[in-house]
């Protein structure tokens, strides 16, 4: 500890030039050490009634929150388009206080109801026993201090040397109190964040949330919120909590002493402490939404370097470095901008709160010194008024003292809360998108039978695997038509083409096939193959039905698709974080992937919530899991043998997004749908990147496995390896007309014909 070695002289302590700091109520996730060593000592310092400890390094804001962007946002990895969300503007109006407060509770309430409230609350009454301790430890000091200098100034070394003597005891008795608060906190926090963790990542991914986020532009930065803000929220949170219990059990340990040195005293104090809190306000009332927009122009900042990382060959490919630097140092500028406004604000705010916490150090004594001079009291009660005053001055004055780190804080919890509001789905700009049609249905029968929109039960023809009834498609946003009153039905091996003018709704047909779009209205019913019995979905509504058959499983919309044999491959397929064994079995075996075979060890997991990683049940019987020898035959069939001695086996790790060709991910892609053995796969251009001859053989593959696809390509080789066709127009309409989609066998087709639509 150095406890001793940042305190001023303790003969002249209240004396000092230094003002006097409470605890600094950081936004960091963890201090580096000088910060921690700084901070900690001083407020032990003060604690122990040392007198006023040197205030605490200040890192500039820009480095605080540089160190606090670590997480790249999801849309970078995705390749997906930035969020241009509320938050977006260069100005917003601020967050009253109730909706701050509001907020607040919200975020912070459920983990101390949770399944690990008994752990919390327990971990929570040690903090709180720790605390009181230390406020107990505290005054005692404040007592051996006044008679430390009375001896001091009677010239008494034997009564001086004994309370010497009852220092270093106190000391050597009272700091493992105040490490072990310290230690219990931190430790409280970061479980508490755990918790947090976990519990926005599920919903975040709960009804494929985080596509609706991204795809809707609806907030920014979802990726910040949850690693950077949860950090900052508990860690802050837990420590304002106890910087206010301890405020109020020293207002009302020290108040009595003061109280009893010198009544006018005490009544200088409040005056001073409410109009000093009351200037703070003032001054400092634009902190909340600077603050607010740093985070997001930062953040803004890290994601157009992010988009640098990840498409650094299309970028060299284009020459484009330039307009990337420039469009990177705008955004820059921007957030200096903000940030100079920031310091701007801060440093207005600091004239004020530097001559606050300096001239407190001459006016306790000021007050008190004429009773000295008569001889009314000792001089050891000078020192006892001034490490009570500022004891209490501190407790008065968080709000001065702590201004700029609860204006950081407020805004940490506005993100939060906004988060959380879109989650709940009470986001007002959510509501206003929601669509105002009845929505898309989905629906999945049983080749033996099917509960209908009535609850009854209806036969299935076993040889069918999709049928479309009526099916008109429009944009979320604009409500544009894209497809009007589509109709038709696909039979085992019935091979389906979809094509058509680029922006005409080829894949955003899928889209909705995938449940991923819901605006319009028509049903999509899938013929899912074994004797389930299934409910209706109605998947606008995000919600799982209630209708089930007896001995049934209700199913979870977001594993309707996957666990009912229908598989989806987009043009550039996803490459999961993991090794080559992990890209073959996602998605269909991710979890039993990342699932521990060690029972024993997972019930005596101090964390156990971060081992829930399904955001849904799984239902009927899953396919089991491919031996070493299945994948490394199936990378054969899709001609990717070669890339097993290139990379080790199966088991090694890599970028396989940036290792891989586009063309050697496609065909990845491929061999992960020979694996799962789906009834229906959606093919969105996935063989864009290969070459005919592999195009031909991978189709060979698919169809020799008796799997029946549908594919979305512009090639006229395609025609050859389906029997339909659908082409569709584009219609820029908002008023549904005519039809604009025709449906035709391919062999109805000549090669050279652009358009089957008669002019």
């Amino acid at each position: 500890m150095q406890l001793l070695s940042t305190s001023t002289p303790i003969c002249c302590c209240f004396l000092s030039t230094k003002p006097p700091q409470p605890p600094a109520l950081t936004l960091l996730p963890r201090p580096s050490p000088r910060l921690a060593s700084a901070s900690g000592t001083g407020s032990a310092a003060r604690r122990l009634g040392l007198g006023p400890a040197p205030p605490p390094y200040v890192a500039s804001a820009m480095r605080r929150r540089g160190r606090r962007r670590v997480a790249p946002s999801p849309g970078a990895a995705a390749g997906g388009r930035e969020a241009a969300a509320p938050g977006s503007q260069e100005k917003r109006a601020g967050t009253d206080l109730k909706t701050l407060a509001t907020r607040f509770w919200k975020v912070a309430a459920p983990y101390w109801w949770s399944e690990d409230k008994t752990q919390a609350r327990l971990r929570l009454a040690v903090v709180f026993a720790l605390t009181l301790g230390t406020t107990g430890i505290s005054v005692g000091f404040n007592f051996l201090g006044r008679d430390f200098y009375n001896a001091l100034a009677d010239k008494d070394q034997e009564k001086f040397t004994q309370q010497l003597l009852y220092y270093l005891g106190a000391f050597a008795g009272g700091i493992p109190f105040f490490v072990l608060r310290d230690y219990a906190k931190e430790t409280l926090s970061l479980r508490w964040r755990s918790w947090m963790t976990s519990y926005y990542m599920k919903r975040y991914f709960n009804n494929r949330t985080f596509y609706k986020i991204q795809s809707q532009s609806i907030i920014d930065n979802p990726d910040q919120r949850i690693n950077d803000d949860l950090s900052a929220f508990t860690g802050t949170a837990l420590a304002f909590s106890l910087t206010l219990l301890n405020a109020a059990v020293d207002l009302i340990s020290f108040s009595n002493i003061l109280y009893g040195i010198y009544p006018p005293l005490f009544v200088v104090l409040v005056v001073y402490s409410l109009g000093g809190t009351a200037i703070s306000v003032f001054l400092g009332k634009n902190l909340v939404n600077l603050n607010f927009m740093q985070e997001k122009k930062e953040a803004d900042f890290r994601y157009g370097l992010v988009r640098v990382r990840e498409n650094a060959e299309s970028i060299a490919f284009y020459g484009g470095e330039e307009n990337e630097l420039q469009l990177l140092l705008d955004r820059f500028r921007r957030a200096f901008d903000n940030l100079s406004e920031l310091l701007i604000a801060s440093r207005n705010l600091e004239f004020f709160t530097n001559g606050y916490r300096y001239l407190i150090q001459i006016l306790p004594a000021a007050v008190v010194a004429p009773m000295y001079f008569s001889g009314k009291i000792e001089f050891g009660v000078i020192n006892q008024s001034v490490s009570a005053f500022n004891h209490i001055l501190s407790d008065f004055s968080l709000i001065v003292f702590q201004f700029q780190s609860i204006s950081a804080f407020s805004a940490v919890i506005d993100r939060l809360g906004e988060f959380d509001d879109l989650l709940d789905g009470n986001e007002s700009s959510l509501s206003s998108q929601s669509d105002s049609v009845d929505g898309i249905n989905i629906i999945f029968k049983s080749s033996r039978s099917s509960v209908s929109s009535n609850g009854s039960l209806t036969q299935s023809d076993p040889c069918m695997v999709l049928e479309i009834r009526n099916l008109t498609l429009i944009t979320p946003r604009s409500g544009n038509i894209l497809i009007t009153d589509l109709t038709l039905e696909l039979k085992d091996k019935d091979h389906l083409l979809v094509m058509g003018p680029s922006g005409s709704g080829k894949t955003s047909l899928l889209r909705a096939l995938a449940g991923l779009w819901t605006s319009g209205n028509g049903d999509i019913i899938y013929h899912v193959r074994g004797s389930m019995q299934l409910q209706k979905s109605n998947v606008s509504s995000d919600e799982p039905s209630d209708m089930k058959l007896e001995g049934e499983e209700v199913l979870q919309n977001s594993k309707q698709r996957r666990d009912n044999g229908i598989f989806f491959v987009p043009q550039r397929p996803y490459m999961v974080l993991g090794t080559l064994r992990q890209q073959l079995l996602y998605p269909t075996w991710s979890e039993d992937v990342h699932h521990s075979p060690n029972n024993d060890a997972e019930s005596t997991d101090p964390l156990p919530f971060l081992s829930e990683v399904s955001t849904s049940d799984g239902v009927g019987a899953k396919l089991e899991m491919p031996s070493t020898a299945e994948l490394i035959r199936v990378l054969e069939a899709v001609k990717l043998g070669y890339i097993l001695p290139r990379f080790n086996g199966l088991d090694c790790m890599h970028d396989w997004a940036s290792v891989l060709s586009l063309g050697e991910q496609q065909r990845l892609a491929f061999a992960r749908l020979l694996l799962a053995k789906p009834t229906l796969v959606l093919l969105d251009e996935s063989t864009s990147a290969l070459d005919e001859t592999n195009e031909a053989h991978l189709y060979s593959q698919i169809e020799a496995a008796g799997i029946t696809y549908i594919s979305i390509g512009h090639r006229k080789t395609l025609h050859k390896f389906h029997n339909k066709a659908l082409y569709i127009l584009k219609s820029e309409s908002t008023v549904s007309g005519l039809r604009n989609w025709e449906l035709k066998p391919t062999s109805q087709i000549s090669v050279e014909e652009s358009s089957p639509f008669s002019s």
